[in-house]
């Protein structure tokens, strides 16, 4: 028999798991603050840290720059335009993607679900195809693939809902199949669109749009996806009980006098605009959302009191880090981090799923 929603991990108990949230809130720091200083220009590093203590200085105290560290010089920069706002960037996607994941596997409950179970991934894909190849949105400016890309996962999340609402409530298998259906349409008409397209420069575009980047991170755009991840991860917390009855099934909740229908709708609603703020950021990020919140489970157990918060923070470490190999793995060449965490992601799910019978991230 598989275990309920209050499962226990192999790491029970509530000291443990203060001082697991205290440990990767430290590890994340630190993953910052050392990721920093790799990439594929090499710089010394006493020279990275002293950018940003001149930076924290110049924050706090009003410190003028020495001209040899000020803004405009190449090592200023690399180091605070260039790598630590991608890795911020990095964080803030991990911790959107992973809690995003543990919501839609409990919306749905499906221990295979991730962020773009729901078509999400396929409306991102359709939204950049349209703005590339025929120019759709370029009102928006400069960056108006990413916003078509954002508008058209957003777009698709709220066509599920209203598709899994036709006939009566959306339950988790209609909303299952909602998706499903959905994302083959988009998939066929972004296939039919580069098929017509007479232009290979925009077609590898978009294409390298679909395997996910954070080559444009910025800070400015990088505050409004840390608000998202950040803010998104802070309610669910306050959602664990409801998140725990989702996993119970709509007739439990009922008999406990919770009907789950408006919250799975609001929930879904919620995770859509996290993903896709995290896919108007970066791209598409495949497995992030699915693998984190699995080894989480296995660790912590099911109770979504102690899985957002863990998640959340795996989420981000894992991302920082996925880029790191991304900048490094090929001399001279960065590859496209959807790509790495597809690599990464697959062979751990399929070791997960092949180690033991699974049940809802747990042991049956």
């Amino acid at each position: 028999m598989g275990r309920g929603p209050g499962q226990k991990g192999l790491l029970p108990g509530v000291p443990l798991y203060i001082v697991t949230i205290i440990v990767l809130a430290a590890a994340l720091v630190f993953s910052l603050l050392a990721a920093v200083t790799f990439g594929t220009m090499d710089l010394p590093l006493s020279d990275v840290y002293t950018v940003l203590l001149y930076r924290l200085r110049h924050a706090l105290l009003g410190t003028p720059f020495p001209e040899a560290w000020a803004p405009g010089t190449a090592m200023h920069d690399v180091v605070w335009l260039i790598r630590l706002p991608r890795l911020v960037l990095a964080a803030a996607v991990g911790m959107a993607l992973s809690v995003s994941g543990v919501v839609m596997q409990a919306i749905v409950k499906n221990p295979l679900a991730d962020p773009y179970i729901l078509g999400i991934s396929s409306g991102a894909s359709l939204g950049a195809t349209v703005a590339v190849l025929l120019g759709v949105g370029a009102a928006f400016g400069s960056n108006y693939v990413g916003m078509m890309s954002f508008l058209g996962a957003f777009g698709v999340s709220m066509a599920v809902i209203t598709l899994a609402n036709i006939g009566g409530r959306a339950t988790s298998v209609k909303l299952l199949l909602s998706g499903s259906a959905l994302s083959a349409i988009c998939s066929a008409f972004s296939s039919f669109i580069i098929y017509l397209a007479d232009s290979d420069h925009a077609t590898t575009q978009v294409v390298r749009w679909t395997m996910g980047s954070l080559a444009a991170a910025e800070w400015p755009g990088n505050g409004v996806m840390c608000l998202m991840a950040v803010g998104g991860t802070l309610f669910f917390l306050t959602q664990f009980r409801t998140l725990d009855l989702m996993l119970l099934g709509d007739e439990s909740a009922i008999t406990l006098g919770t009907d789950l229908h408006r919250w799975r709708v609001l929930y879904l609603v919620v995770s859509s605009l996290m993903v896709g703020f995290a896919v108007y950021s970066a791209g598409v990020i495949g497995f992030v959302g699915l693998v984190v919140p699995h080894v989480t489970r296995i660790f912590f157990g099911t109770a979504h009191k102690k899985l957002v918060p863990i998640a959340a923070l795996g989420g981000a470490i894992f991302l920082v880090w996925a880029d790191v190999l991304c900048r490094t793995i090929l001399p001279g060449n960065e590859m496209p981090i959807g790509i790495l965490t597809s690599v990464l992601g697959a062979p751990v799910f399929v070791f997960l799923m092949a180690r033991k019978r699974y049940g809802f991230g747990g042991r049956e």
